[in-house]
């Protein structure tokens, strides 16, 4: 089983939107500690997921979740 590594930029984007943790939680309809682990690059988001955050925070995917 193939395990990719990513960065996860969320944390930038968020703050740069004017969010916090809870709010962008609130706007996406995951737990705080869902944004938690994703910032921290311990949580691979679902597609759906990816994507609402995307349109959240007003940045593209693919620099806020870059895998290697």
């Amino acid at each position: 089983m193939l395990i990719q590594k990513f960065t996860c930029n969320l944390k930038k984007y968020r703050q740069l939107a004017g969010l916090t943790q809870d709010e962008l939680a609130h706007k996406v309809r995951v737990r705080r500690e869902t944004i938690v682990r994703l910032e921290a690059g311990r949580y691979n988001p679902s597609l759906k997921l990816a994507i609402d955050i995307s349109r959240a925070v007003n940045a593209p995917i693919e620099e806020i979740f870059v895998f290697e």
